[in-house]
């Protein structure tokens, strides 16, 4: 198997216990040909404090795996980027002082509110959140292709890009993402011209719901769009997690009709023929 899982975390993130060691074993047992850690890099001034990134603990980690394993297993070192327009210095600072082979954009916050949060959602209906989740996106999407514009391309990957379902399946029973696709389109073009690939999360499988983020009928818009490449990524937090649903994805991307996987090491991206 060529398959990669490009979104992992592990004790360095402040919502995981995983060993990077057991992470690695996890996903060679399945058959696997890489993994990237890519542990939460969280800005925002009520998450700061706790954000646990140690760059030197993972760099450290990952260059003993390295050794351990040689060439037969390839095993990245990345990191998770909340969207946060207002930490932009911080984030573009800690980026250009530190090498990565990939670097993961994703949307945690939407309209001041945190999506994990269920204070945040007082008042808050399944239809709004959910559109005001993936105007965010848009506008991460867009803020993309501005630096890209600008000759800047500090992202590489697009991360679940429809979460919301996951939190409005939680706490209302409900999930339909079908009548924002004037947003979601938009979207995917934006990726496509900002050269930021969407990635296919797993992580809603294990989430009470029946489809991975972004859902498959989104895929197959991204292919009639013009997209030809994606990422796929467990979200694992623990290690049973590593590799799930990763083999199935891929089937899925081939059949709407995606002919690449997109591979990032140091920060270079190889298609790989699906």
């Amino acid at each position: 198997m060529t398959l990669h899982d490009q979104h992992v975390h592990t004790w360095f993130s402040n919502d995981s216990q995983a060993e990077p060691a057991e992470n690695v074993r996890q996903a060679v047992s399945r058959g696997l040909a890489g993994l990237t850690f890519t542990d939460h890099f969280d800005s925002h001034p009520t998450e700061w404090p706790l954000c646990k990134y140690d760059y030197d603990g993972i760099a450290a980690a990952v260059s003993a795996l390295r050794k351990e394993h040689g060439d037969n297993f390839f095993i990245g070192h990345g990191i998770e980027v909340c969207y946060q327009p207002e930490q932009t210095a911080k984030i573009f600072d800690y980026l250009d002082s530190h090498r990565f082979d990939l670097v993961l954009l994703s949307v945690h916050w939407f309209y001041g509110k945190a999506l994990h949060e269920r204070q945040y959602w007082t008042g808050l209906d399944p239809v709004t959140a959910t559109r005001q989740y993936l105007e965010t996106v848009l506008e991460a999407a867009r803020f993309a292709l501005d630096l890209k514009r600008q000759g800047r391309r500090p992202f590489d990957v697009l991360g679940h890009l429809d979460l919301v379902k996951r939190y409005t399946m939680r706490y209302f029973n409900t999930f339909d993402i079908r009548p924002c696709q004037d947003v979601v389109d938009e979207i995917l073009r934006t990726c496509i011209e900002a050269d930021l690939v969407p990635e296919v999360n797993l992580s809603t499988l294990r989430q009470s719901l029946p489809e991975p983020s972004p859902a498959e009928w989104i895929v197959g818009r991204y292919v009639k769009l013009g997209g030809r490449a994606m990422t796929l990524g467990s979200d694992a937090h623990r290690p049973e997690h590593v590799g799930t649903g990763v083999a199935e994805a891929a089937a899925m991307l081939k059949r709407q009709g995606v002919e690449l996987l997109a591979v990032f090491r140091g920060r270079q991206r190889t298609d790989q023929p699906l």
